[in-house]
């Protein structure tokens, strides 16, 4: 079996050399040679002597010769040098790769030549050449129409690559946009894959498509909202009606099955679609979607990240998931539904969520500073700022969620948290030193509340926060 060709044995002549340096890729040891080869197997593949078979062969078709499979994962693994993809894309490889996914109905073949594709578009102007032409264009969005997921995951890295690329980026988003059938393909993956790794990064071009694109994002929240959001769809020959809330909800909970760490892009998602009211409106107008996503998204802040025996420092690792989280519970909380789980009586241990994420933001925080008097390192510097950055983000959504949560507090909601130890003295006073002095008004509003519950507790905290103008 031939193979990529090792460098060039000690004893050669310097005339071998020469042959043999002649036949390298650019700086590499692979082989030209080796590789024309490769593409010429891959053009029989797919001329029309081999793709004019009878229906007896397209089980024979579905399959990948073992050698030619191992020949072409090499070429896959070399495309991630830069040599070798400038040389590919001056074969025209990326034709050639065209013509495979067109004609070709073996699943593994087709994996094979858009993960090249994805290796090769790591590199600008490659990416810039790949995106420029329409019909590869063209046949790259098809194969998301694919249901091999192997297929769909190299097909997804691929356009997550090209939509980082600011000098492309616009030229995909218009391109799906042009393709309606792309969402369905899409929420039809979020609602029914099982495939984590697929999940993640399916998700993760729906979060670029939707932070390049709001005008985009606004047209796929809209779709499927003709039908009345309680009617059952009704069993037909037509296809299902996917409205984009519900899968993403579904694609949460299954990559939450496995790895709650992987959350991040689904949570940063639904805080995407809280920034325009349609947005809102499709996750709290459906009673059960905004009913489940609130009881996800308080499960997970409730039992799933930063806990009261992890250590502070996990903030660092969770503070971006939970900047997402819990802006998206503030959001449902601020629309005014009248929800039964938005009661805030049954919501208490959020209370207690939000004032041990900011004890442990404060701890965090203090950290930086020392490590700052002591380093005089750029780089370090430019990450702490960044750290700090991000807990800023952090605080400022827990203080105002906190904040909205304590303006609805009833007298009896207070004497059941003081009693159940959610508004002790010391969570009182961590609360308070975050929410002072921004949130005032709001702080003297509960200590008033709280005198008719606990007055020695509310003169306690008068005496630590004296600043307060609370007429009793």
């Amino acid at each position: 079996m031939d193979r990529n060709p090792s460098p060039p044995p000690p004893g050669r002549n310097k005339e071998e050399e020469e042959v043999a340096g002649g036949d390298c890729i650019g700086s590499t040891v692979y082989s030209k040679h080796w590789l024309f080869g490769v593409l010429s197997g891959l053009i029989q593949i797919v001329s029309p002597e081999n793709t004019k078979s009878s229906s007896d062969d397209e089980e024979q078709q579905m399959e990948l010769d073992e050698e030619m499979e191992n020949e072409i994962c090499r070429v896959w693994d070399m495309s991630m040098d830069e040599d070798v993809a400038l040389f590919l894309q001056e074969f025209n490889a990326p034709d050639i790769f065209m013509g495979v996914l067109a004609k070709s109905k073996c699943p593994r073949l087709r994996e094979i030549c858009v993960g090249i594709l994805g290796n090769m578009a790591c590199f600008q102007e490659i990416c810039v050449s790949i995106s420029s032409d329409e019909n590869l264009g063209q046949v790259l969005l098809h194969c998301l129409y694919d249901s091999d997921p192997p297929t769909l995951l190299e097909t997804s890295r691929l356009l997550l690559t090209c939509l980082s690329q600011a000098e492309v980026a616009s030229v995909w988003v218009e391109r799906i946009r042009e393709h309606p059938a792309i969402y369905d393909s899409i929420c039809f993956i979020m609602s029914s894959s099982t495939n984590v790794d697929l999940l993640v990064k399916v998700g993760e071009v729906v979060d670029k498509l939707f932070d390049l694109d709001e005008k985009l994002m606004l047209e796929w929240v809209r779709n499927g909202a003709s039908q009345p959001l309680d009617q059952p769809q009704e069993e037909s020959e037509e296809q299902p009606v996917f409205r984009l809330v519900p899968c993403i909800l579904e694609a949460a909970k299954q990559v939450r099955s496995e790895n709650p760490e992987w959350l991040d892009v689904y949570m940063h998602i639904l805080q995407l679609l809280t920034t325009v009211d349609d947005g809102i409106q499709a996750i709290v107008h459906c009673p059960d979607t905004g009913k489940d996503i609130w009881n996800l998204l308080f499960d997970l802040v409730c039992h799933e990240f930063c806990q009261s025996d992890d250590p502070p420092i996990i903030l660092q690792e969770q503070k971006t998931v939970l900047a997402s989280v819990f802006s998206v519970l503030s959001a449902i909380y601020a629309s005014q539904t009248e929800q039964e789980y938005l009661k805030i009586e049954k919501d208490l241990p959020l209370i207690d969520s939000l004032i041990r994420v900011l004890q442990n933001v404060e701890q965090c925080q203090k950290k930086p500073e020392k490590l700052a008097e002591s380093n005089t390192d750029e780089t370090k510097k430019t990450d702490l700022t960044q750290d700090d950055f991000h807990l800023k983000i952090l605080k400022d959504i827990l203080c105002e969620f906190l904040s909205n949560i304590f303006q609805a507090l009833t007298k009896e909601t207070v004497a059941q948290g003081v009693k159940e130890g959610q508004l002790s003295k010391q969570k009182c006073s961590s609360a308070f030193q975050n929410l002072l002095p921004f949130y005032s008004p709001v702080v003297e509003d509960f200590i008033k509340i709280l005198h008719e519950v606990d007055k020695a507790l509310a003169d306690d905290l008068e005496k630590s926060f004296p600043g307060l103008k609370v007429q009793t």
